[in-house]
C-alpha cells in the first residue's frame, strides 16, 4: 500500500514470480492489486503453466472421487433390495455415517412444523375399520372352547364408538382365531388417530425371529425374509426394534449361535425358544440364555413391569433422542399376559407414555417398546384361506411399508407367528 497524490490510497501488486508490478489502471486510480494472486495463462511461463495444470487436474481429480464415493454410496442405499421408502433409505445411509445427529434433529424440524392434530374425529377409512370389527365379532361364535374372542376393551376415549374396543379375529388356524385385533382411539386430545391392538395366544401359535439383512446384517441361518416354502401356517409378523448397530438399542441380537452387538442385562428382551415359544422380560432378571434359547432381541427397558406402567416412563433419556419420547408419532411395542399369550400395539400418534399405556390396558404384565416413526412400526396379519402356501398379508394400520414387506428382503429384523 502506497499514499498518493492528495493522500488517495493506492493499491500495489508485485508479482510473486516476477517481482514487478501487475495490473491496470482502473477508473484513472493507479494500478490495482488483483484481489488472489492468479495470473492470465499467458503471463506464465510454460514451467508454471505445466505446476498450474498439474494442480488444477489433481484437484479436480480428487473432487470427483469424493463426489463419487458419496454418489456411490448414496446409490448403493437406494438400489439395495427391500420396501424402504426413499427417505428411510437416506435416513438410514445418514445414521451409519455417523450423521444420526442431523437426521433427529431434521426429525424434530419436522414435528415442530407439523404436529399431530389435536381433536377431530377419525377418517372415514378409519371409522370404517373400526366398525368392521362390530361386525367381525358379531358373526363369529359368541364362544370357542379353546379360545374365545376376548372381552371387550375399555375404550380409552368415553364415549366409545362403535366398535371401539371390540375384538375380532385377524387370522386364524385350524378354525381358531389365534390373532385377535381391536382399535381404540389413543388419548382424549389425538382423536383423529387410532391404535391398533393384536392379541396372540402363545398355546397355539409358535413364534420366529429372523433378521434384517442390514440391521444387524451379517450371515446368519435364518434368511431376512419369509421366503416362499416356508410361508404355510403363517399368521402375523411384526417389526423389530431400535438399531443394534448404531448402539440406539442399548442391548443385542443374538439368533442360533451367533451375536451382533453385546446382549446387556437389565435390557428388555424378547427371547425365542426352541420349541417355538416366547418370552419377554428383563435380561438376568426375568429372561436369560439357556440351552433352549435359539432367539433375542433386546431393547432399551421395560415400559410395563409387573402389570404397571414404569415410574420413569416420563424419562426421556430412556425412551428416545432428546425429547422424542414426547412427540405424538408412530410408534409399536411388544408384551405378554399373565397366562403368558402376546400383546402388540401399533399406533399413528402415540408417546412413549401413551404406548406403555395403551399395552398395559390390554393386559400386558410386562411389556416393551419397539421402534418408532413411520419408516419401521408394523403388524400384518395374515389369511390363508385362498392360498395356504402364500397367505394374503394385511397391514393390521396403515404405515409407509406394504403389507408384504416380509416377502421381500427385509433390511431390519422382524418377528412371524405361524399356527401350532
Amino acid at each position: 500500500m502506497t499514499h498518493g497524490a492528495g493522500g488517495q490510497i493506492t493499491d500495489v501488486h508485485e508479482s510473486a514470480e516476477h517481482g514487478e508490478p501487475t495490473g491496470g489502471d482502473v477508473a484513472g486510480n493507479g494500478p490495482r492489486r488483483r484481489l488472489l494472486p492468479w495470473k492470465h495463462r499467458r503471463d506464465l511461463t510454460p514451467a508454471q503453466l505445466r505446476r498450474r495444470q498439474a494442480v488444477t487436474r489433481g484437484s479436480l481429480a480428487v473432487a470427483l472421487v469424493c463426489v463419487g464415493t458419496v454418489g456411490w454410496s448414496v446409490g448403493q442405499a437406494l438400489t439395495y433390495p427391500g420396501k424402504d421408502s426413499v427417505l428411510a433409505r437416506l435416513a438410514e445411509w445418514s445414521r451409519d455415517h455417523k450423521m444420526g445427529i442431523v437426521v433427529d434433529k431434521l426429525e424434530d424440524l419436522e414435528y415442530q412444523l407439523d404436529p399431530p392434530q389435536v381433536g377431530g374425529t377419525l377418517p372415514p377409512d378409519a371409522l370404517d375399520r373400526m366398525k368392521a370389527t362390530t361386525a367381525a365379532a358379531a358373526a363369529a361364535p359368541a364362544h370357542r372352547s379353546e379360545v374365545p374372542l376376548r372381552a371387550p376393551m375399555e375404550p380409552v376415549v368415553s364415549p366409545g364408538l362403535p366398535g371401539e374396543g371390540v375384538w375380532r379375529p385377524v387370522a386364524s388356524a385350524h378354525g381358531l382365531p389365534i390373532v385377535q385385533a381391536t382399535y381404540v382411539r389413543p388419548d382424549s386430545a389425538h382423536t383423529s388417530y387410532q391404535a391398533a391392538i393384536a392379541w396372540i395366544s402363545a398355546k397355539h401359535a409358535r413364534f420366529q425371529l429372523h433378521p434384517g439383512f442390514r440391521e444387524p446384517g451379517g450371515t446368519f441361518s435364518v434368511p431376512p425374509t419369509i421366503p416362499p416354502g416356508s410361508r404355510t401356517g403363517l399368521l402375523a409378523t411384526w417389526n423389530g426394534g431400535f438399531r443394534v448397530t448404531d448402539g440406539g438399542s442399548n442391548g443385542g441380537f443374538y439368533l442360533n449361535g451367533r451375536t451382533a452387538g453385546e446382549l446387556r442385562s437389565g435390557a428388555a428382551s424378547e427371547v425365542f425358544h426352541r420349541d417355538g415359544s416366547i418370552e419377554i422380560g428383563v435380561w438376568g432378571r426375568d429372561v436369560s440364555m439357556a440351552p433352549d434359547v435359539v432367539g433375542v432381541r433386546q431393547c432399551l427397558e421395560l415400559m410395563v413391569d409387573g402389570g404397571r406402567v414404569v415410574p420413569d416412563i416420563g424419562d426421556d433419556s430412556k425412551w428416545g433422542v432428546t425429547d422424542q419420547s414426547r412427540m405424538y408419532v408412530e410408534r409399536s411395542g411388544v408384551g405378554v399376559t399373565a397366562s403368558g399369550d402376546v400383546i402388540m400395539v401399533v399406533g399413528q400418534a402415540l408417546t412413549a407414555r401413551t404406548l406403555a399405556d395403551l399395552m398395559q390396558r390390554a393386559g400386558a404384565v410386562r411389556a416393551m417398546p419397539l421402534d418408532m416413526n413411520r419408516a419401521w412400526p408394523s403388524f400384518m396379519a395374515y389369511d390363508g384361506s385362498r392360498d395356504p402356501a402364500n397367505p394374503t398379508p394385511a397391514n393390521l394400520l396403515d404405515f409407509e411399508n406394504p403389507a408384504d414387506r416380509y416377502y421381500v428382503q427385509a433390511t431390519r429384523d422382524f418377528v412371524a407367528v405361524y399356527g401350532r
